[in-house]
């Protein structure tokens, strides 16, 4: 929070400026190492879930609005029981009337628990504790970790860093796995000439805390270049990153031991 108030606090308000943009920047190891990062990171989850050497498949569930929580629950079910190994709250999927975040929770454990007996593989949903304080929200958090499921997801933009930074923490306390979703990222980063590039944004986050984070795709519906975008993937998942202009990286980053974020191919990939 600190760093992006005197980075970019001020400085996008003067009037002499037409257009600004802050394209990236290369984070001092000492200042790194005040961070925890990620609750646990790429190794640690596959130990979790036993599953390696492949891309762990998911998919978020549609209508996005509209089922009651039993539906919902249901689609979890299928998917899961087909072969998926995550489902995925929506973003919008918060505690709307027509489903209240517990009864969405107590449905999606259900069928996880269901689709874990029937497969005999470890499954996950994320649940959405995003919310509107922090308090709310680690109430949710707390009631996914009572349920006994893997996961549960935040909208880091949205939400804030302080509180994605307090929900990091408490996962990685409490064995939760955390799923970062980046809405309203383009708001920030995707006018070329004005804002902040999303790798200084994945570069935050993975300081913050988060085990997975939308990266985009190259080949999907939403927005995003071939080498940029796996530029910015290198900087979630690795742990030394050399400059190379051609892929976006401008700077070369250590993160000395800082966990790696898992980058989600999100947007459709098949559009």
């Amino acid at each position: 929070t600190n760093m992006f108030t005197s980075i970019v606090g001020n400085v996008f308000g003067f009037k002499a400026l037409r257009a600004l943009r802050l394209e990236d920047l290369r984070i001092p190891t000492a200042y790194v190492k005040t961070f925890q990062g990620p609750p646990h990171g790429i190794q640690v989850e596959r130990d979790k879930l036993n599953k390696y050497g492949r891309p762990l498949l998911g998919c978020t569930i549609k209508p996005k609005l509209g089922l009651s929580a039993k539906n919902y629950g249901r689609a979890v079910y299928e998917c899961l029981r087909g072969g998926l190994d995550f489902t995925k709250d929506d973003e919008n999927v918060n505690s709307q009337p027509f489903m209240r975040w517990r009864d969405r929770f107590l449905f999606c454990a259900e069928a996880l628990y269901k689709a874990q007996a029937e497969t005999g593989e470890i499954k996950g949903h994320y649940l959405n504790a995003t919310a509107g304080t922090c308090e709310e929200m680690m109430k949710r958090a707390i009631f996914a970790r009572e349920l006994g499921v893997p996961i549960v997801m935040h909208d880091y933009l949205t939400g804030g860093f302080t509180a994605n930074t307090s929900l990091a923490h408490y996962c990685r306390d409490n064995g939760l796995l955390l799923h970062i979703h980046r809405a309203m990222h383009a708001v920030i980063d995707r006018q070329k000439n004005h804002g902040i590039h999303f790798r200084v944004l994945a570069k935050a986050l993975r300081m913050s805390g988060g085990d997975h984070i939308h990266s985009g795709t190259v080949v999907g519906k939403l927005e995003g270049e071939r080498d940029i975008t796996l530029g910015f993937v290198d900087l979630l998942r690795d742990d030394f990153i050399e400059k190379d202009r051609s892929r976006g990286i401008y700077f070369t980053q250590d993160w000395v031991s800082l966990p790696g974020v898992l980058p989600v191919a999100s947007g459709g990939i098949h559009v």
